[in-house]
């Protein structure tokens, strides 16, 4: 069967003008000609459309589309495979935006009347935590499910300690600490204690100032709080570490804070992924996590000593830590396999 470039047109919903572009452009010639010199594509050339439309809706160029089909023997599976799993994500995509808009009916249903500001914002927000989380992850984060309707008990804690803030009361001060506290507490919480969401939790915020105003945390808010979460530690470790070594700590501790969920994200990749202690990537994540711990702890293997025998004794500071009893294991056995010569 041969069809005509206006039967063509009509049926892959393109332009008449369209296919003569590709035409022109050898992308896609026509295999016959009529007579009076009509284009004639048969399945074949149909074919090399349907991957020509697939490529497009990948986001690549007509240059780009036409260096790939240049290759001998381009396989269509391969296209149409990329294609269900475009598809796959859209649905899922679809079925999260039902479910933000059944939250959105629900309200209505209950005599609530959201300005557009509230969907507009709603759905701004929820496109966002798209951008950073799969949907497992979604499902596992108890703060996107919460982005109708903020989470009073995190909205009373930020108005809490926004007020300590501008208020010029240091974080180092004991309402301030105890306020960070149930900050670490409740983001332990709301993350399930998986340091990966932690991670990409932060990434957002840092990359996306119109969330650090809709959610009222601020880049100088969360500071504070690590701030004084940290002093909450040091007044820990001052029992175990000499002036100077406490001094030293105090100066260097926060330098690098946030480095550290990602770490603990890898760590717990590397875990689930089986990896061994002795493997290449466990040798790496021990070279990495000894990097950080030596940034505040400086080189001395006797302040090491009195770290680690603060950690095993006091069980404050694993609080916000997002490291387990295994995470810890595999670290130490892994740092032992770095030491080693490769």
């Amino acid at each position: 069967m041969l069809l005509k470039v206006g039967e063509l047109a009509r049926r892959s919903g393109l332009t008449v003008r369209t296919l003569h572009h590709y035409d022109a452009i050898g992308l896609l010639t026509p295999s016959a000609r009529a007579d009076n010199g009509y284009r004639l594509y048969d399945r074949h050339d149909i074919a090399r459309l349907h991957q020509i439309q697939a490529m497009r809706r990948f986001g690549l160029a007509l240059a780009e589309i036409q260096t790939y089909l240049a290759q001998p023997e381009t396989p269509l599976t391969v296209i149409v495979e990329r294609q269900i799993a475009m598809l796959d994500g859209q649905i899922q995509q679809a079925a999260r935006l039902r479910e933000r808009l059944a939250n959105l009916h629900g309200m209505l249903l209950d005599g609530e009347e959201p300005e557009l500001s509230d969907w507009l914002t709603t759905l701004e927000m929820m496109t966002m935590y798209d951008k950073y989380f799969s949907a497992d992850e979604l499902a596992r984060l108890p703060m996107y499910r919460n982005t109708q309707a903020p989470d009073p008990e995190w909205t009373a804690l930020i108005g809490e300690i926004r007020a300590l803030m501008d208020s010029g009361v240091p974080p180092e001060s004991e309402a301030a600490r105890a306020l960070s506290n149930r900050w670490m507490t409740m983001l332990v919480r709301d993350t399930g204690g998986d340091p990966r969401l932690v991670a990409k939790l932060n990434l957002m915020h840092d990359n996306e100032p119109s969330m650090q105003a809709h959610i009222g945390i601020s880049t100088q808010l969360r500071d504070y709080v690590l701030r004084a979460f940290s002093e909450t530690k040091m007044l820990i470790y001052e029992k175990y570490l000499t002036p100077d070594e406490i001094r030293f700590m105090r100066a260097n501790y926060g330098k690098r804070a946030m480095e550290w969920p990602q770490l603990m994200a890898d760590v717990r990749d590397a875990l689930d992924a089986g990896a061994t202690p002795e493997s290449p990537p466990a040798r790496e994540l021990a070279r990495r996590w000894l990097d950080l711990f030596r940034s505040y702890a400086g080189d001395d293997p006797e302040t090491h000593s009195r770290l680690r025998h603060a950690l095993q004794t006091e069980p404050g500071l694993m609080l916000g830590s997002w490291a387990n009893e295994s995470m810890l294991t595999f670290m130490r056995a892994a740092m032992k396999f770095s030491m080693q010569p490769r």
